[in-house]
């Protein structure tokens, strides 16, 4: 009888953590997430107190990193029908490398800290961008060039390495854009 108990608890833990993974029914309203996933809300309230950035900010990145996905990881590279692997370590929600992910994990994360993990995830976000506004004295309300710095890396960011990419700034631009619209919703909702 205990063993049985033991058993359809570890169950019901595996599918409990199997949903909580799935990405928000929908991504873009802030409201709709944070009320689908209140454990999210506590996070990003928690990173923002922590780090100051403000959480539709970091959400707006995150959107853009993984759309919410645990797991998310750069598409295979191929040769023909020959996989190459990925070109980056990039994974999780933030889309954390491993370097840098290791450097978060020893200046303010944990040994446990996992980037498919959304707390740490998000923590981890909002690390980076005090970072950024400490390294490139970059505002925490600039979600473009925090999202520069995100990608470019800050020494890229201080060389300008994303001025010659259109695609980048437009990329920024958009989350830029997906922050103004998560911030306004933030504003309207009953959390």
């Amino acid at each position: 009888m205990i063993i049985r108990s033991i058993l359809l608890l570890m169950i019901v833990a595996v599918l409990a953590g199997c949903a909580s993974t799935a990405p928000p029914g929908n991504p873009h309203n802030l409201c709709s997430i944070f009320k689908e996933k209140p454990s999210w809300y506590e996070a990003a309230k928690k990173s923002q107190e922590r780090w100051g950035t403000p959480t539709q900010v970091m959400m707006a990145i995150m959107y853009q990193e993984s759309s919410f996905q645990h797991d998310a990881r750069p598409a295979w590279e191929w040769f023909l029908f020959i996989p190459l692997g990925r070109p980056t370590s990039a994974y999780g929600y933030a889309q954390a490398l491993d370097a840098v992910w290791d450097e978060y994990v020893e200046e303010a994360g944990s040994f446990f800290s996992d980037r498919d993990d959304f707390e740490d995830a998000i923590d981890f976000i909002g690390w980076y961008n005090h970072k950024s506004r400490r390294l490139n004295k970059v505002s925490l309300w600039r979600a473009d060039l925090l999202y520069l710095n995100y990608h470019e890396g800050w020494g890229g960011y201080r060389r300008g390495s994303w001025k010659s990419k259109a695609w980048l700034r437009k990329t920024a631009a958009k989350v830029a854009w997906r922050a103004s619209e998560y911030g306004e919703q933030l504003r309207r909702c009953s959390i």
